[in-house]
């Protein structure tokens, strides 16, 4: 960027800010006035490209999202407004304003903490108080400066004191250190540490007549012989006083020593001054499944007795995944609503801005342009491998990723983002050895791509292209963004030294000294590739993250949602933007994603409906889902497990089947005889409805159905799908709700000769799947993604008016969000919408022809398997109990505990 360029843009950024939501013809209109300036004389096509971009960031809408109080919510904060001086909110708004926050997202953020701050208690009121609450935000999505926003105006209402519990590692809790001292306190409290001159920053440099006291410092967590320094009364202090720590049994005991020996001192048991602790990731470190629930309770007792030693306390959990420990961890339902961190008061979900790039986007919107499969990773780096593995070289696709950074930044670079940060993520092993070797390989392997475009970059095409390195960057061109990037090749070749020059490789973990200091670039930007595992995993922001290589296998949904480090905002680059994973990850991840939609969309129907906090935990926790979450959190508790489940309004199929001919012959048999029934009962298959999907029985009687089910041999590990739940669960409503059935047996509308099936008396064209690449002799897994119905498959049986309907209405709650497609696409419409409107439920009977892994004989006859969508119960919710078998789950999926990472290498 031009200094004139620059000097334009600060010019107009200064008038933009003042307006919540200025128009194109506005923002033109502006960077007119200021060109006639000559420091700001810039050319038309410079002036455009500073025109889109500021359409694109003050375009940006922001909704306030949900809430839900319980029944003794006391509203006070209208009333207490007009003697609250806003002195440190709005310092930090005038720093988002600087940052470029657009209008319209500042005037929600402030709504939005205003909502928040309301939910707290009123500071200034008498007696002893306690309130507990959560926000639900989403990865990367802006949450930190949420909470530093709440923390500016509990601070300007009156909390003097303030604990933020920032995730587990040194450096998430650094970080936030760091953004707690630009937005709230206003100095670097590094060198308060090494008794530096002191030095404002962020906020402070705006006014710092009254800047916040930390007993914390960028560099150095809470100890005793920090916080004598402070000294002062924690009864009257005269300005708030900020502790980030580490959510640490060692640190918080600190803490607590510390804040007894000054009670006993003063002859006290108690602190007046109110508190107000934010719990960051308050669902991680809360669940142990390594260590047990005695570990957790410790950490959970310590939070506790902390907020005991105040007369006055609010306590607030910040977390991205709904199915949190404090909804899922009591073993009853009366542990829940007595469980101390229970959000008991408040319940607040977030929506983020309309430019956030987050998991619906990833995984259910535009996968194919997003998402790259590993399929060659076997024979470099296992999916599963030792700590003691020796790596030698590097897969091909993180080579091609690899390049495709250097090429993102090459394109950025002639997009006039030079200076700005670029971030790749490799995330391949939990051991901090094996994480060693790859940054190492992945360093060799940038060092001779650079000596080759320093070489060779800069001479003609096709002699260029002679050179391996240059040529292999061509390829990964020619795949991934020739086609979308804007740029011709030439231009990329031109910038390929300037591009790849500044590129360093960092080992990110608790053993290395490798750091990503970004604020530190500022000016230059910081070009890095990251290489690491659980310490990349939470928490931790990659400024600039535009390529991802993720090699990890975990069904843990808050740990995988914590993993996607590549959610977060990526304006002017979003379409850079790639991800290598595993195609099992992916199915996991969009699995997630929609899962948890449903809740947020529960939340919102059931803030219309006036519901409290304790409703929705009970609804958390008979979320299917829960299943996996409970038995891989109670993994410690033995080798059964009983949950609750509630199965309205939800979908259920075995893509989990049992592998031995037995089993497949008697699923066989249990599709014959379902035939059979349904045919003495009149409803025969040769007179079903041929339908988009198959062919369709409507209203058939719920007998065969669970004759069918009965028959069915489950596989342990199909979770969702064992017999006995599902079958008292269709008992219990079988005179009224699920009386009668929609019976859809799936057929493609042309099949080949092979996959013709006529074995339950009519012809099917068996749907083709594969089998996944982690079926064992015992198992089979219905495709990498763990799917067997189609997309779209739940709309069967439902009258097009109301499908319509349905959809409309989607797509109005997406726009009222700000979540639509920026490129005006119909949005992919999830099959939970349909399921909403569903009267009667869906049995999907699938004859497969499953395409076996390399080096097994192919399956002659048809694998059955099939898909259950269960409508909304008009009733009270009841559960049913679902005994599940621990076993299995620690035997496939323990060896991605973070747990693991924790204890072990990591």
């Amino acid at each position: 960027m031009s200094e004139n360029v620059a000097n334009l843009a600060t010019a107009v950024e200064g008038f933009l800010a003042r307006e919540e939501m200025p128009t194109p013809e506005r923002i033109r209109q502006l960077i007119g006035q200021f060109r006639v300036i000559p420091t700001c004389d810039v050319g038309d096509d410079e002036a455009e490209l500073l025109a889109r971009k500021f359409e694109a960031q003050h375009g940006v809408s922001m909704t306030i999202g949900s809430v839900l109080t319980d029944d003794q919510y006391d509203p006070w904060l209208d009333k207490e407004k007009a003697s609250i001086d806003p002195y440190y909110w709005g310092r930090y708004r005038r720093l988002l304003a600087e940052k470029q926050f657009s209008g319209q997202v500042l005037a929600t953020l402030d709504s939005v903490t205003d909502r928040i701050l309301g939910l707290l208690e009123n500071p200034r009121k008498e007696g002893a108080w306690d309130r507990r609450g959560m926000v639900v935000g989403h990865v990367q999505s802006g949450k930190t400066a949420n909470y530093v926003g709440l923390i500016c105006k509990a601070a300007d209402a009156g909390y003097k004191l303030i604990v933020v519990i920032a995730g587990i590692h040194n450096n998430l809790r650094n970080q936030t250190q760091l953004r707690i001292d630009e937005g709230f306190v206003g100095r670097d409290s590094a060198r308060r540490a090494s008794r530096m001159e002191d030095r404002v920053i962020g906020v402070g440099r705006f006014d710092s007549s009254k800047l916040p006291w930390t007993f914390t410092t960028s560099v150095r967590d809470f100890n005793r012989a920090g916080a004598e320094q402070g000294g002062g009364n924690l009864d009257s202090l005269a300005v708030p006083a900020v502790f980030v720590i580490k959510k640490n049994s060692s640190t918080l005991k600190n803490l607590l020593d510390w804040l007894n020996d000054y009670n006993k001192k003063r002859g006290a048991k108690t602190i007046s001054s109110p508190i107000l602790v934010i719990d960051d990731e308050a669902d991680n470190a809360s669940i142990n499944i390594k260590h047990g629930k005695g570990e957790v309770s410790n950490i959970n007792t310590q939070i506790r007795t902390l907020l005991q030693l105040f007369d006055r306390s609010c306590y607030i959990g910040y977390t991205a995944t709904p199915f949190a420990n404090i909804f899922i961890d009591p073993d009853s339902e009366d542990e829940m609503r007595g469980a101390d961190l229970f959000p008991r008061n408040f319940i607040v979900s977030l929506d983020p801005p309309s430019n956030y790039f987050g998991a619906n986007r990833v995984f259910l919107d535009s996968p194919r342009e997003i998402i790259r499969h590993l399929e060659d990773n076997e024979d470099f780096l296992p999916l599963k491998h030792p700590k003691e593995t020796v790596v030698t070289t590097l897969p091909p696709s993180l080579i091609s990723a690899m390049r495709a950074f250097v090429l993102a930044r090459a394109i950025r670079i002639l997009r006039g983002h030079g200076n700005a940060h670029n971030s790749m993520l490799v995330n391949a092993s939990r051991f901090t050895g094996v994480q060693s070797q790859i940054r190492n390989e992945i360093h060799d392997r940038l060092e001779a791509l650079k000596a080759s475009v320093r070489v060779n970059g800069a001479l003609p095409e096709q002699e260029a292209l002679r050179d391996p390195e240059i040529r292999g960057l061509h390829e990964v061109w020619s795949t991934e963004y020739e086609g979308s990037a804007g740029v011709p090749w030439s231009a990329v070749q031109a910038v390929l030294h300037h591009a790849a020059s500044a590129i360093s490789v960092v080992e990110v973990n608790s053993k290395s000294s490798g750091t990503l200091n970004y604020s530190e670039r500022e000016k230059t930007g910081l070009n890095v590739i990251a290489v690491g595992g659980f310490s990349l995993s939470r928490g931790l922001t990659l400024e600039g993250l535009v390529i991802s290589y993720f090699l990890r296998n975990s069904m843990m949904y808050d740990t995988l949602m914590q993993m996607g480090r590549w959610f977060g905002y990526r304006t002017d680059y979003d379409d850079l933007c790639r991800i290598w994973m595993p195609e099992e990850a992916e199915g996991w991840y969009a699995h997630i994603a929609e899962s948890i939609d449903e809740l947020r969309e529960e939340l919102r129907s059931m803030e219309a409906a006036g519901a409290t906090p304790e409703q929705f935990g009970l609804k958390v926790r008979s979320h299917p889902d829960t299943l996996i979450v409970t038995a891989r959190n109670k993994m410690g508790s033995g080798e059964k497990l009983v949950v609750s489940i509630g199965l309205g309004n939800s979908f259920v199929e075995t893509a989990i089947l049992r592998r031995d001919e037995d089993s497949l012959r008697a699923n066989r048999r249990a599709a014959k005889a379902l035939v059979g029934e349904l045919d003495e009962a009149g409803y025969p298959l040769s007179e079903a409805e041929p339908v988009t999907g198959g062919l369709l029985i409507r209203e058939a009687p719920v007998g065969p159905v669970l004759n069918f089910i009965a028959a069915f041999v489950n596989h342990q590990g199909s979770l969702l799908t064992a017999g006995d739940p599902i079958r008292r669960y269709i008992e219990q409503r079988r005179e009224d709700e699920l009386a009668e059935w929609d019976i859809l047996f799936a057929s493609v509308a042309k099949g080949e000769e092979s996959a013709t099936d006529s074995t339950l008396g009519v012809d099917i064209f068996r749907q083709r799947r594969t089998a996944g690449k982690s079926s064992t002799d015992a198992t089979l897994l219905i495709t990498n993604k763990q799917r067997v119905a189609s997309r779209g498959v739940e709309a069967t049986a439902i009258p097009t008016e109301l499908i319509v309907r349905a959809r409309e209405h989607y797509v109005a709650g997406l726009e009222a969000r700000g979540e639509l497609p920026a490129d005006g696409k119909t949005p992919n419409f999830p099959d939970n919408i349909y399921r909403r409107i569903r009267t009667r439920p869906l049995l999907v009977v699938h004859l497969l022809k499953v395409d076996p892994e390399e080096g097994r004989a192919d399956y002659k006859e048809a694998v059955v398997a099939y898909s259950i969508s269960f409508p909304s119960s008009e009733k009270e919710e009841k559960t049913v109990e679902y005994l599940v078998n621990t076993t299995w789950i620690r035997e496939n999926f323990r060896e991605e505990s973070d747990e693991d990472e924790m204890a072990g290498d990591e």
